[in-house]
């Protein structure tokens, strides 16, 4: 599969690190602002203590 994505990618290999370093941030940064919090607010609060 990565071998794939590297294929259909234009460009020398420093174009296609570039491109994939981007991609890897904006997934990362998707993941973080909408993702994350969208499955936070599913569970529900997480209320942990301890007793005596």
């Amino acid at each position: 599969m990565y071998g794939a994505l590297w294929r259909v990618l234009p460009g020398p290999w420093w174009v296609r690190l570039l491109i994939l370093l981007i991609l890897i941030a904006l997934v990362l940064f998707a993941l973080v602002t909408w993702v994350f919090p969208w499955v936070d607010s599913l569970l529900g609060p997480q209320e942990g203590t301890v007793g005596p």
